[in-house]
């Protein structure tokens, strides 16, 4: 048996997301024209209640995006030190906008208005202009730890009162609905943007969506041009991401419970040290031995895993896994 829990990425569209691939009307989306990526954009715009929205090949495209739109060059955002666009989007802050990273050391990557406030610079020659805040929802470096609105609430409001703008890298806001219990709904009234991913938990094949104003959109669709990120006849992509926004988010609610149980397992074995308190769909635990020696082992029973530490190996679950996957697991983590 195989059980790939390397990443959420990893996942094979369903029979019912072919179809709905299959039966896409498409047009080119560079000149406006396909109607299945309008109806994707308008579709998520409305879930998260923000104006509009831009489909775009990848995550970091819409955060990259997102970051250029709320910038200008010479300027500083504030993230926590695990942050995605800081560690895996290939140093674009820099590249794409000219913007350097203030990081914090939040906890589990959960950053707090109380964090924040003393790191935003002073109006300073000095100094560079600190402009956006960039929260993850959930935190990959966290072990899927999630942010609610409750704790979203007042970063808002001081970005508000400090002329900052604030953007959610959300590559797996679903997930971290699912745990919280909030509606997507309300985030709008926070955030001046939102990456939604529809490529990870969701289980399309590719693609993010990112959300804000109308004014924003705009200057966005020029942006993802420069990067080449127009796709012309791509909605048989956004169909598969309609299809996982109407099907595959309640069944989230499974992949958090194989966790859990990885979770609870890993804890009471000799060779596992530590593990993170699991919310969503990632567990991270340390190893006595080296991470890469237990991955060795783990591949020879046919499980696929990733180290993110010397010592630190993560799971992740999705929707190719499955109970009698997670059975098989726990019957070869307890073998070694």
């Amino acid at each position: 048996m195989t059980v790939d829990l390397r990443s959420d990425t990893v996942t094979k569209p369903t029979p019912g997301m072919l179809e709905a691939m299959w039966s896409a009307k498409v047009g080119d989306d560079v000149f406006g024209e396909d109607e299945t990526i309008n109806a994707l954009e308008e579709k998520a715009a409305a879930m998260f209640g923000m104006e509009a929205g831009i489909f775009c090949p990848s995550g970091t495209m819409t955060n990259q995006i997102a970051i250029k739109c709320f910038t200008q060059p010479l300027d500083e955002l504030i993230a926590d030190q695990t942050a995605h666009v800081y560690r895996y989007e290939g140093g674009g802050i820099a590249f794409n906008s000219g913007v350097s990273t203030r990081l914090l050391n939040g906890y589990r990557g959960i950053i707090t208005a109380e964090m924040i406030e003393p790191e935003i610079n002073a109006e300073n020659i000095h100094y560079p202009h600190t402009s956006l805040v960039v929260l993850e929802n959930t935190v990959n470096k966290g072990g899927g730890s999630c942010y609610t609105l409750n704790d979203i609430k007042p970063i808002a409001q001081l970005c508000h009162a400090r002329d900052l703008k604030l953007h959610l890298d959300g590559a797996r806001i679903f997930n971290a609905l699912t745990h919280t219990g909030d509606k997507a709904v309300d985030y709008g009234t926070y955030f001046d943007g939102i990456s939604v991913c529809l490529s990870k938990g969701l289980g399309a094949p590719v693609g993010s969506v990112l959300l804000a104003d109308k004014a924003t959109i705009k200057y966005a669709r020029r942006i993802r041009k420069v990067m080449g990120g127009g796709m012309r006849q791509a909605g048989f992509l956004a169909a598969a991401a309609i299809y996982a926004l109407d099907h595959h988010v309640e069944r989230l609610k499974i992949d958090h419970a194989h966790a859990r149980i990885l979770g609870e397992e890993l804890a009471n074995l000799s060779w596992v040290s530590h593990v993170m308190p699991v919310e969503t769909n990632i567990v991270l635990f340390d190893t006595v031995e080296p991470a890469k020696a237990v991955l060795a082992k783990l591949a020879e029973k046919g499980i696929k895993a990733s180290d993110t530490d010397k010592h630190r190996i993560r799971f992740v679950t999705h929707l190719d896994v499955h109970a009698d996957q997670v059975e098989y697991l726990v019957g070869v983590l307890k073998g070694m």
